[in-house]
């Protein structure tokens, strides 16, 4: 397969280039390669590229911002994936397309099913939903792959913030009234060549279809984070900074949380045989890796 990967410098974006190199010739433009927010360029690049599969879990994830730079949210969550979706019906490629738990208010009960009614409480969310549907209505071989509280050894994530303050800090509050499955970067990009190993995409055959769930088991807190990261990394060294678990109410944000991030990913097993362990385990798994990086 010829294969167009955006966001290759993200979390995600990263880890896909390594996982998708064994299952075809990969592009992977940088930002300033390609710009995602000039439409015209993206359409110009996508055609001459040919691609047969656009991955794209490129996204402007800075929630908050996003609040007060809808218009910017809205270019690469919700437009650009519109123009891929579009281009990909052009040329008969299919496409895959990552999403969030913030299409959801947090308000169920349990986990959310790909069939739960979405409600974005914000922006971000509110952009996301936006790309989804335009990759639905496409009419094209398409996957939507929503994951959760993504982290990783690389860019802006909870893991590495954490690791940063516990040693600039002695004490730390740490939201305790929202809940998630914390999701390996790594795993997300292995699991999406695994989906596409078991089911591959053919030119000319609707061969992927459909949204899923695709995240750790488990479900945690923000402060259970901190403390299974704080309690597992060695990075800390001798210092252990204490960790207060808070409300969200005592740290107000532009934009508002879902309460409860948890995605059920059934459908993925059960049509994929595709299931990512338990969040403590990837967590470990993760720490692993960046203490071996560490001693190279």
């Amino acid at each position: 397969m010829n294969i167009l990967l955006t966001g290759v410098n993200g979390q995600v974006g990263w880890e896909l280039r390594r996982t998708l190199a064994t299952l075809g010739t990969v592009k992977a433009p940088t930002r300033s390669q390609l710009d995602l927010t000039d439409g015209d360029a993206l359409r110009e690049f996508i055609r001459t590229l040919r691609p047969d599969l656009i991955v794209n879990p490129a996204a402007h994830t800075a929630v908050d911002k996003a609040e007060s730079e809808p218009e910017s949210a809205r270019a690469v969550n919700a437009i650009a994936p519109a123009i891929m979706a579009e281009e990909a019906a052009k040329l008969g490629a299919a496409m895959i397309h990552f999403s969030t738990d913030y299409v959801f208010d947090g308000n169920k009960t349990g986990a959310y099913t790909e069939d739960d009614v979405t409600h974005p409480l914000g922006v971000y969310g509110q952009t996301k939903l936006e790309g989804e549907n335009a990759v639905r209505t496409a009419n094209i071989p398409h996957l939507i792959l929503r994951t959760s509280w993504v982290y990783g050894l690389r860019g802006g994530n909870f893991l590495l913030t954490m690791q940063r303050l516990f040693k600039e800090r002695e004490q730390l509050r740490i939201v305790a009234d929202q809940y998630g499955a914390p999701t390996w970067s790594r795993m997300i990009a292995e699991a999406t060549a695994q989906i596409l190993v078991q089911q591959p995409f053919k030119p000319g055959r609707e061969s992927l279809h459909g949204t899923y769930h695709l995240t750790s088991k488990g479900r945690v807190n923000w402060y259970q984070f901190a403390q299974a990261i704080l309690d597992s990394d060695c990075s800390s060294g001798a210092k252990r900074p204490e960790l207060i678990p808070i409300p969200g109410a005592d740290y107000p944000t532009p934009a508002r949380r879902p309460a409860n991030s948890e995605l059920a990913s059934d459908k993925l097993l059960r049509d994929f045989g595709v299931s990512l362990p338990d969040w403590k385990v990837a967590l470990d798994l993760c720490l692993d890796c960046d203490m071996a990086n560490r001693a190279d």
